[in-house]
């Protein structure tokens, strides 16, 4: 088996066996209707739930908030366990719209390839040149999916130029369409010489597959009006000439991308894509981290916490931390040791996910994404091994570029406030400060909509309706440096300083100025938009 390494080891058939990868687009391009056809195909559910349907059957199933289910939005990513082909697909689907990108970013420290959804109409936009910068600089492989081709949609050659143009990877063509919109009929498989032909009466129903030798093979005619295959002929003539081929090594390290063309709402070009992820997508990669990196084949096991959820059942005011297996083969039962407290943990009650249905998970392998319920001894960025001391790194946490006063409705309740901001502070869902001087929090957020999230979620989970009121500060910064010189800066700044629920530092500014000043007069301290979750 190939490796982004060319001298991996050989790793044992089950954690081979293991796809882990993520979803990420625009908002609209159909990122979770594709989810819903993974699924689907995956035998795990029987009926896909479309995002468009009415009442009951418009909740897809990897949206579980109520305001997802409201909207019919994602605002969270979610995770989900499934086999297909003899692989076992992990598979986690983020939230598209640019307010929530923070936990979007979390997620692709836990995966090793994403999938990039593109609207055949709209081709690439602004969310997804943002997504795509992530994964470069993580050198995640990328599989590229054009959805939407039942649809008027854009010319296939120019939609791939600007993938080339605008995100600076190699385009190579797996399959090819053949006409667009109402003259869409499927796609010519470039990479196994097929002809996939799509079928509008049943939009859960696989394509139907004809087996060809190549272009000019005679029974191409049975199926694809003439106009129509001339066209075929000439584009791929083109794409071939101006195109690379596909390789795999390239596709491994993040330089080339292969492009599907399809409709998931049809369930077309999803089969195809899934075998491509099956059969060139990377196996479980090694994971970053201090004193060493960790490698999937190791025997021992390590996981981390990238994702914490509160509150996915309501019943239970239980908190679910997701963990990603770096390492070895978990048993239910198993005690590993959490290595920011020292202290072991009984995991009793590990769950795999189906989005918002759990089952228990009696064992797991490195590759795997796990849920842990616990009552908060578990944040973002935390690792668990079998005992050794090491924790794994590069789990971002972004300065909020919005921030607000935030006030409960009745102010008896104040404590109840304070207890659910930690709780989404802990969940990464918010960064919630205390001010150095006067009562109260600030909260700050990526975007907009998190604050009617957050809301929205304080109101119905905790029965608290709460209040947001402008603040006089814009940034924050998280301050580091020598001891003495950070405490002479804190004494003479207090009006700006507050603390995150670490109890790190944090300077709030209103102005550019403010930090240009610290800069000048503080040249030990260290102002930073970032802080990475490693606790």
């Amino acid at each position: 088996m190939l490796d982004r390494s060319h001298n991996a080891p050989e790793l044992p058939p089950e954690i081979a066996r293991r796809r882990t990868f993520a979803i990420i687009s625009h908002p609209d391009a159909g990122k979770t209707t594709l989810t819903e056809k993974f699924l689907l195909y995956g035998g795990a559910i029987q009926m896909a739930g479309q995002v468009r349907a009415k009442g009951e059957a418009r909740r897809t199933r990897s949206d579980f908030m109520q305001m997802e289910k409201d909207r019919g939005i994602s605002v969270s990513a979610s995770a989900m366990s499934f086999d297909f082909s003899g692989y076992r697909f992990n598979l986690v689907d983020t939230p598209g719209h640019s307010d929530f990108s923070e936990d979007t970013y979390r997620t692709l420290t836990a995966v090793d390839a994403a999938i990039m959804v593109i609207d055949g109409a709209k081709g690439v936009e602004s969310q997804t040149q943002k997504l795509f910068e992530v994964c470069r600089m993580r050198d995640l492989p990328i599989l590229t999916f054009c959805n939407k081709m039942d649809r008027e949609s854009r010319d296939t050659l120019e939609i791939i130029d600007e993938i080339q143009e605008n995100l600076a990877i190699d385009v190579t063509p797996a399959s090819w369409p053949i006409g667009v919109g109402r003259d869409f009929l499927g796609c010519y498989d470039v990479l196994n010489d097929r002809l996939e032909l799509m079928d509008r009466a049943d939009r859960n129903k696989v394509a139907e597959s004809i087996k060809i030798e190549g272009l000019d093979d005679p029974k191409l005619a049975e199926h694809v009006p003439e106009h129509l295959l001339e066209q075929l002929k000439e584009e791929l003539e083109m794409a071939r000439e101006l195109l690379p081929p596909f390789d795999r090594q390239a596709f491994l390290d993040g330089t080339l991308t292969p492009i599907w063309f399809g409709s998931a709402i049809n369930s077309f070009g999803v089969q195809e894509l899934m075998d491509g992820i099956a059969t060139y997508g990377p196996v479980p990669q090694p994971q970053k981290a201090t004193p060493r990196d960790i490698s999937p084949d190791e025997t021992k096991v390590m996981g981390y916490v990238f994702k914490v959820q509160a509150n996915m059942d309501p019943k239970h005011r239980d908190r679910v931390a997701f963990v990603r297996l770096a390492a070895g083969h978990f048993k239910r039962g198993m005690k590993l040791t959490h290595v920011r407290s020292k202290k072991p943990m009984a995991i009793s009650n590990p769950v795999l996910f189906l989005a918002s249905d759990r089952e228990l998970a009696e064992e797991a392998w490195a590759g795997d994404i796990i849920g842990i319920p616990n009552h908060g001894q578990l944040r973002i960025g935390d690792t668990l091994t079998e005992g050794e001391d090491i924790r794994v790194t590069g789990i971002p946490s972004f300065a909020p570029e919005l921030l607000q006063g935030v006030r409960a409705g009745d102010p008896m309740k104040a404590k109840h406030l304070e207890k659910a901001l930690m709780q989404f502070a802990e969940e990464g869902a918010a960064k919630v400060f205390k001010p150095a001087i006067g009562s109260g929090f600030i909260v700050g957020v990526v975007g907009a909509l998190q604050f009617e999230v957050l809301a929205s979620r304080i109101e119905l989970e905790y029965g608290l309706p709460v209040r947001f009121d402008a603040s006089q500060f814009t940034s924050a910064r998280w301050v580091t440096g020598p001891k003495l010189e950070l405490d002479k800066f804190i004494n003479a700044n207090k009006q700006h300083i507050s603390y995150d629920h670490d109890g790190d530092p944090v300077f709030l500014t209103r102005l550019q100025w403010d930090i240009d000043r610290i800069e000048r007069d503080y040249p030990e301290l260290t102002l930073s938009a970032t802080k990475e979750m490693m606790v």
